[in-house]
């Protein structure tokens, strides 16, 4: 069990701190602030921190409007309008764009001083400032596919002018170029290390921002219209990110797991310090006791998790899987029916799972179903993967396939590692561009449910896949795709126009 204290550093706003090696001055100023390598560390790992406080929203942008949830829940669940795709001038998701622009000019003030400061290793001060530019172009492009046309600021906040701080929305394509050059930078800087800061999947890395490259000039290849080229560049940046394989799913899951050499770069949680937002995806014993799991075995038997504990101590039960999510998933030769345990009111048995059965119940999450502390209950300390390798190997199998070539190894790499021994009776065979594309999507969506991946992945496929999948946005409302902005945005700022479509 990780049991870290959190160490806090005032810079501009007050970072939350991962669990530092270093010990920030006392007496530091804002003034005086960027005249020391301690005081950049310290604001590093700040940096860091705040980024973790986004994961929730890199989640939910990335997922709920997606075909993955709206199913049954036992509480009342949430965010039911956002899965219903029900937005409007009036029903605003994310307003303040996501508070990412306080992140950003927080972020720009770093890159801006820290260049300036003499580290004792110039290759450390690079390492830092290459992690620093990764994440500035993952907001901007998390930013980019959520409204599309977004502010761009690069400078660091100085003094108090609000009318300086207004800036008119960039066109898409402009929001995408600053995401490059910021990849590009963080490359750069980078150089031809492959370390990992601290030896730690939980600092952003070089692997991290490859990973990035392949993600964002995928989306520029598809939805921007760059084609080609930018499918060549993201099929290179992904090949070239080594270290990492596919782990056994026994070997993934779980805070004992998290230092498998699958995870890419992941969101670190600790006691004491930050939990994870997984506890809304589990429930309560008071409500599962009665129920048991598809196979007949009582929510109450420690057999269950076989962790010593029954289906789940804390947490509630607020976003149900669908209908058509549990059918995906219903495989019992796939590794990935586990992401599931399925609840019902008898102990009869239950598989397959029949949609119109009328007693089932719920389904608990299990990826990040937490840990038993000493207390005896559940907690949500899982690190949470913003990228790991399974995601670079499909992004890789797509880039393939929209460049017209064979990704078939990439395909079955992932396939074989979750039918293991029955994977003869799934190999991929390779079909036309199409027919490979659906078979890509459907692979990322069996292995990514609650990781924030697939709304994006069907925005992206384009061909208007995303409006067959997604019963609840027809594509006389394409308009949607991107999120609208509020009246008190466009009332604070004169210079902001509505996001296009919305009347």
């Amino acid at each position: 069990m990780k049991k870290y204290i959190i160490s806090l550093l005032s810079f501009v706003l007050l970072f939350s701190a991962c669990d530092l090696d270093i010990q920030p001055q006392s007496d530091l100023t804002f003034n005086g602030f960027w005249e020391s390598e301690e005081a950049a560390r310290a604001a590093h790992v700040g940096i860091a921190a705040r980024h973790r406080d986004f994961a929730n929203t890199f989640f939910t942008m990335g997922e709920m409007r997606s075909d993955i949830w709206g199913g049954l829940t036992i509480e009342e669940p949430y965010n039911i309008e956002l899965i219903n795709n029900d937005i409007s001038i009036s029903k605003v998701y994310f307003s303040n764009w996501a508070n990412f622009y306080g992140f950003i000019h927080n972020i720009n003030d770093f890159l801006t001083n820290v260049p300036n400061i003499t580290f004792k290793n110039e290759d450390d001060k690079n390492h830092i400032l290459a992690q620093v530019y990764g994440i500035r172009a993952q907001i901007y492009y998390t930013m980019l596919k959520g409204w599309g046309d977004v502010p761009i600021t690069t400078e660091p906040l100085v003094g108090i002018d609000l009318e300086k701080l207004k800036k008119p929305r960039s066109p898409k394509e402009e929001v995408m170029k600053q995401v490059k050059e910021d990849i590009a930078k963080s490359l750069e800087l980078f150089g031809s290390a492959n370390r990992l800061w601290q030896g730690k999947n939980i600092y952003w890395s070089k692997a991290a921002t490859l990973a990035l490259k392949g993600d964002a000039y995928l989306w520029s290849g598809k939805v921007l219209g760059g084609g080609n080229a930018d499918f060549t560049e993201a099929k290179n940046a992904l090949a070239s990110i080594t270290g990492y394989e596919l782990v056994p799913y026994d070997r993934l899951w779980g805070e004992d797991n998290e230092g498998n050499k699958e995870f890419i770069f992941a969101f670190d949680y600790q006691q004491d310090q930050a939990g994870n937002y997984y506890a809304n995806f589990t429930g309560r014993i008071v409500d599962f006791n009665p129920l048991f799991n598809a196979d007949g075995v009582s929510a109450k038997e420690k057999s269950v998790l076989g962790d010593g504990l029954s289906v789940v101590a804390g947490g509630a039960n607020r976003y149900g899987p669908t209908d058509k999510t549990l059918l995906k998933l219903d495989d019992s030769n796939d590794n990935r029916r586990e992401t599931f345990i399925r609840l019902y009111t008898d102990d009869t048995g239950h598989y397959p799972y029949d949609p119109s059965d009328v007693t089932y119940k719920a389904s608990v999450l299990k990826k990040f179903l937490g840990s038993i502390y000493d207390d005896g209950q559940r907690q949500n300390y899982n690190n949470i993967p913003l990228y790991r390798y399974a995601d670079v190997v499909l992004m890789l199998a797509e880039a393939k396939n929209n460049l017209n070539e064979d990704p078939t190894a990439e395909i079955n790499s992932v396939r074989q590692r979750a039918y293991e021994e029955n994977f003869e009776d799934y190999k991929f065979v390779n079909g036309d561009q199409a027919s490979n594309r659906r078979v890509i999507l459907e692979e990322r969506y069996k292995e990514f449910v609650g990781e924030g991946k697939r709304w994006w992945d069907l925005v992206r496929a384009g061909e208007g896949i995303v409006f067959e999948e997604v019963t609840s946005l027809p594509a006389s409302e394409a308009y949607k795709i991107y999120y609208s902005i509020s009246q008190d945005m466009l009332a604070n700022d004169d210079q902001l126009t509505q996001t296009e479509g919305y009347k």
